[in-house]
């Protein structure tokens, strides 16, 4: 997403949270957040839960001191109280005055803190996509299950009002039979980060603790932070980035099904860098009433329909686009007594904190809140078939009630993956 864009958005909301946060709340209506992680996303994460008055942030947690320093500095900017730091996450779940764990990590820290936090009777808001793998999001929504705790994972669109329209749309059967669904991201700002060295650990950094349940790995500036999420060590590059994304509004739409089957094609064809995960991927999920297709591409901004990104729902009598400026219903040419919609909505700023919104009013009601981790489970494990598909360079075919590939060992070896000592999958 260009800087630019991101910058009025997080701007923003950061606003509001000033404002918001100075009317405050009472203190018996308070709700104190435990953040763990304090990288790029939990910028935009946090400021969408402070926007709302009874949500103050007791606790912060990070390997990093600096992204630590950052954070404190930011909330101290937004005239909110100063939380407690710390560099181990079970300190934030040791605290009794924490109801809510906000997690910010990247992908290979998302499942272990939310089945402890959910162990530990916290309530869990988690980025996306929801785990590495797609039994770690089995594990992450059998606890929440288990525990009776909210959990959210942090697919904001679900909460946007256009999106809900074009699935309402799609839904109310206006576009005729929906035989395939295309989603797309061609993201020209992702950029060749080079091949670096491997070098010292940063100062103020627990690297082991970063690492986690990741293989030991000497320590590249590539595989931190914002980078984290193109090695396969810690992510599922774009297709379980973007891709939960906007694979979360095309499943929305059709249904909570299962792919049948899944192909993929891809490869670095472009960066020349130590990253690992494809800069161009196709995947073809073959669901029993529709063909669903992914693509991807960086370095271009040129997808289908001249759009950087979107979701196209094709029809007998009509096909429907939406991305996050709106969505458009355009006619089959020989329908054209149909009327044609069109909209173009408001952008996605705002949506993240009425995402937010949704989960704390779900943790005073203790209702399921919109992408709770049996849909953020699914909507993952789509993805992740993408990569599973693409990894062992075979056509997969899907036990959906078994949760395993059924034609390929090497694939069906990435359904789990294997945790480093002395971590565990709980």
């Amino acid at each position: 997403m260009p800087v630019t864009r991101r910058a009025l958005v997080e701007s923003s909301l950061a606003a509001s949270a000033l404002a918001v946060g100075a009317r405050g709340a009472a203190p018996s209506d308070r709700l104190r957040i435990g953040l763990i992680g304090c990288g790029g996303i939990s910028v935009a994460d946090s400021n969408a839960f402070l926007a709302h008055p009874e949500c103050e942030i007791a606790a912060v947690c990070d390997v990093d001191d600096a992204q630590i320093r950052k954070t404190l500095d930011r909330l101290e900017k937004l005239g909110r109280p100063r939380p407690d730091a710390v560099k181990d996450f079970r300190r934030i779940l040791d605290r009794s005055d924490v109801q809510v764990c906000l997690i910010c990590t990247p992908d290979h820290w998302h499942a272990l803190p939310a089945i402890a936090a959910c162990q530990a009777g916290k309530d869990v808001y988690v980025e996306k996509p929801l785990a590495t793998s797609i039994g770690e999001g089995r594990r992450m929504r059998d606890a929440a299950r288990e525990y009776a705790r909210v959990c959210q994972m942090g697919t904001h669109w679900r909460s946007g009002e256009h999106y809900r329209e074009a699935v309402d749309l799609v839904c109310s059967g206006k576009l005729g039979k929906v035989r395939q669904v295309r989603c797309w991201a061609y993201l020209d700002w992702i950029r060749d980060i080079g091949n670096p060295p491997d070098g010292p650990v940063p100062p103020g950094v627990d690297y082991d603790l970063w690492l986690g349940p990741a293989p030991a790995r000497p320590f590249n500036k590539n595989r931190f932070h914002f980078n984290f999420r193109w090695f396969w060590d810690y992510a599922g590059g774009l297709m379980t980035d973007w891709g939960v994304h906007l694979i979360n509004i095309a499943l929305w739409a059709m249904g909570p099904g299962w792919p049948r089957s899944v192909f993929s094609s891809g490869g670095k064809y472009a960066l020349q860098d130590n990253s690992e995960t494809p800069d161009t991927q196709i995947t073809v999920y073959e669901f029993p009433s529709y063909t669903l297709i992914w693509e991807h591409q960086v370095q271009c901004g040129l997808g289908p329909d001249r759009r950087e990104h979107g979701v196209m729902f094709t029809g007998s009598e009509a096909s429907l686009i939406v991305d996050t400026s709106g969505w458009e219903v355009i006619a089959e040419p020989a329908k054209r007594g149909m009327v044609e919609m069109k909209r173009r909505a408001r952008t996605d700023e705002g949506v993240r904190a009425a995402h937010a919104r949704n989960f704390l009013d779900c943790v005073r009601s203790r209702q399921a809140p919109v992408e709770n981790l049996d849909i953020g489970h699914h909507v993952s494990a789509v993805a992740h078939l993408g990569n599973l598909a693409l990894r062992s360079r075979s056509r997969i075919d899907w036990d959906a009630a078994a949760e395993r590939v059924t034609n390929s060992e090497a694939a069906n070896g990435l359904v789990t993956r294997a945790y480093r000592a002395p971590w565990k999958l709980g």
